[in-house]
């Protein structure tokens, strides 16, 4: 049996019961309220100018949203796979659901289908492979392949079909980054709208590969030099990787939140004083994606762990505004103060654990150090209710909504739990 069949199989025989119905609709709050948090950003502008959402082009309205949900980088992450599922899988469930006129459970159960596909992929990639290649864009539109599947009603061997035609438009390389360009976007838009295009083909006949992972011209073959294909379909009764995911509550890359963490810890503890040096220890990963001691626009800012230290040891927080120009300039010393290196313990436990060893040499001579295993918003130090519905918000008024629109808006999301249509709520603002 072909690993796409037997990870349709786990998927469609596992249970859902009313706390992953909970879950789906915190983690749909967090990524809608990203999307829409976006719409005034010039990146929001271009994708509208190219590719709107046009009523009745559900991969379409797939892309935009996708693309909207990214621009922000506060969406969601799944550390094991280094996976940022939610702007890929609920832009395709969202725009299927909304166009079908569907209703909330069925949304939320789909959104917990396409998180699995993507995350188990995630998993099963290896490490090389991120060193190349973003997980969320390679392994992305397996997930929003296997959402539209259960939405659409694909069969079994539709939905083998749908993921075996999702792999193969699989891509998405990290050589942006370096220019500080804004393919990542694209990514996520690409992504959403792949998984919907393959399975909307698949329910008419079109056929894929049953073996698009395992084959010797497949996925883990052409992109991946260290995988691990048993990961896809291992523990098939553990808990939903949706439940596994991640929340962020910093506008950054996910690999410096352990140390923004930290050093909002040492900020407290350095009680004004200055800093004469700051020493990094982190993971490979985060090296190869946040080393970046001299970042010229904001989008490098939020991919620097030298940056993103010393804002959060100056100022105690980490916000939107500490990309800006004005916050590069103020950090140019500071930053220079800041040094990374691989720490083996901290590499030891990637990617279950995204850690950090953060070590402060305070200008009157006091040495302060600071340890995570994880950050905050990880399954084991969660966002409650109350910091999710204010990240929410106040992402959804810096994206135009007023204040009282914008906590009408999160309660809607999560009365889908209670089979509310998910085109009551307008999310495009068309509908009659």
């Amino acid at each position: 049996m072909s690993l796409t069949r037997e990870l349709v199989r786990i998927i469609r025989a596992k249970p859902v019961n009313p706390g992953d119905l909970d879950c789906a609709a915190f983690i749909v709050v967090d990524t809608l309220a990203c999307a829409l948090g976006a719409l005034k950003t010039e990146p929001a502008r271009m994708l509208s100018a190219v590719a709107p959402p046009s009523r009745g082009d559900t991969a379409r309205r797939a892309f935009y949203l996708g693309g909207l949900a990214h621009i922000l980088e506060m969406d969601d992450l799944h550390r094991d796979s280094v996976v940022h599922p939610g702007s890929v899988v609920i832009p395709a469930a969202w725009a299927i659901a909304e166009e079908r006129d569907l209703g909330g459970r069925a949304f939320l159960k789909a959104v917990l289908a396409g998180y699995e596909a993507c995350c188990r992929v995630g998993m099963a990639v290896g490490k090389a492979h991120y060193r190349v290649w973003h997980n969320t864009s390679t392994c992305g539109p397996f997930g929003s392949a296997m959402a539209a599947a259960e939405l659409i009603g694909l069969t079994e061997q539709q939905a083998v079909w749908a993921l075996g035609n999702a792999g193969t438009q699989s891509s998405g390389l990290w050589e942006f980054l370096g220019a500080g360009a804004m393919s990542k976007h694209l990514h996520t838009a690409r992504a959403a709208e792949s998984g919907v295009l393959a399975a909307l083909l698949a329910r008419e006949g079109f056929t894929g590969p049953d073996t698009i992972l395992e084959g010797e011209k497949g996925f883990f073959v052409g992109l991946c030099p260290d995988p691990v294909p048993s990961t896809v379909t291992a523990a098939p009764d553990r808990p939903w990787e949706l439940t596994r995911t991640s929340i962020k509550p910093w506008p950054c890359c996910r690999h410096t939140h352990p140390a923004i963490d930290a050093a909002i810890e040492l900020h407290g503890k350095l009680a004004g004083v200055a800093i004469e040096r700051a020493h990094v220890g982190v993971y490979q990963a985060a090296l190869d994606v946040c080393d970046r001691p001299e970042p010229r626009d904001p989008y490098s800012a939020k991919f620097s762990l030298q940056h993103t230290v010393a804002v959060a040891l100056a100022d105690g927080r980490v916000v939107q505004e500490s990309f800006d120009a004005a916050a590069r300039e103020r950090m140019i010393v500071e930053r220079s103060k800041v040094s990374l290196a691989r720490s083996a313990t901290v590499e030891s436990a990637y990617p279950a654990g995204w850690g950090v060893e953060l070590e402060v040499i305070a200008a009157d001579g006091r040495k302060l150090s600071a340890s995570r295993s994880e950050a905050k918003g990880d399954p084991e130090n969660q966002l409650t209710l109350e910091e999710l519905k204010s990240k929410a918000e106040l992402m959804l008024v810096e994206g135009g909504m007023k204040a009282d629109e914008a906590a009408i808006f999160t309660a809607s999301i999560f009365s889908l739990v209670d089979d509310r249509p998910v085109r009551d709520l307008r999310l495009f603002g068309d509908r009659p």
